[in-house]
Formats: structure tokens, sequence, C-alpha cells
């Protein structure tokens, strides 16, 4: 049975510097993405990529982008491992993601890249664990949704190093 679900966020420019948008160079591209009727869920601070007049200490779009495909994949991996009998005791990423910028200042991702790493428990479970990248990728909401390709390229390991 085909379910629907339904996710709504509250956006809140928190850039006016005094005089809004008078000029480009004249207001900050910071903002704040929070729940909306979810009590204690923390705020994120977002402003725009510094090479578009934004901040390092802050988290922008295309930066969460790749982080939500990154997780998608993580959290997709990981039920299926569990449903498998597989146990991961490790699993980071470093995603990598490549936006080509058009002479007229649009742009769009050309790929991702992740680089999950993973340590499982059972050495003889190894082949098995990678295998499941694959359907972690054909199954996860984000990867399916965009228009880019999105490779999956895994370091596999074993708690006793293998």
């Amino acid at each position: 049975m085909a379910r629907s679900h339904r996710y709504e966020v509250q956006v809140t420019w928190t850039g006016n510097t005094g005089s809004g948008t008078s000029g480009y160079r004249d207001f900050a591209r910071d903002h704040e993405i929070a729940g909306v009727d979810v009590a204690g869920k923390p705020s994120i601070p977002g402003t725009s990529d510094p090479a578009f007049r934004g901040t390092a200490e802050r988290w922008n779009p295309e930066e969460l982008l790749v982080a939500s495909l990154s997780q998608c994949h993580m959290l997709w991996y990981l039920a299926l491992c569990a449903q498998a009998g597989i146990v991961v005791t490790a699993y980071s990423d470093r995603p990598v993601g490549a936006m080509d910028e058009s002479s007229d200042g649009s742009g769009n991702f050309t790929e991702v890249t992740l680089h999950p790493d993973v340590t499982i428990a059972n050495p003889d479970r190894l082949a098995d664990a990678t295998d499941l990248h694959e359907q972690a990728h054909r199954m996860c909401f984000i990867a399916n949704s965009v228009n880019f390709p999105v490779h999956t390229d895994p370091t596999m390991r074993t708690s006793s190093g293998a």
C-alpha cells in the first residue's frame, strides 16, 4: 500500500543588516531553518555558499543537499544490515558534491559521491554488507528524487581490522 508523507519546515531570513535588500552587497544571506510545531528540535543556521556572499560558519543549501543524500543512504543501509543480520559497529561518510555554475549565475549539481566508511562485526559477512550499499542506494528517497547521478564508493572493514 503506497503512503504519502508531508514535510514542513520554517525558513526565516535573519540577514537584514538595517537597509533590507537595498543593494546586492547590503544584506546578509543568514537565515534559520526550523521545524514547525516541533518542540525541542534545534534550528539550523543557514546562509549561502561563501562564493555567493555567505559565511563559512553556517550551513548552505548545497551542503545540506549533499548531507541529505548521505543521511538517507546511511539510514537505509543500517536498516538493511539489521534486517540481514549484519552487525554494523561504525559508520561515517565524507560525501562530495559537484556543482557547475552557469554564466548567468544559475547552476546545477552534476554528481554526488558518497564515501561510506563502514565497520561490521563479522568478517564472513563482508561481501554481503558491501552488496547492501547498492540496495540502500535504490531505496533512498532523496537519491530517487534528484536529477543527477549519486555514486557510492564504500570502504568496508571488520572490527578485527580485515
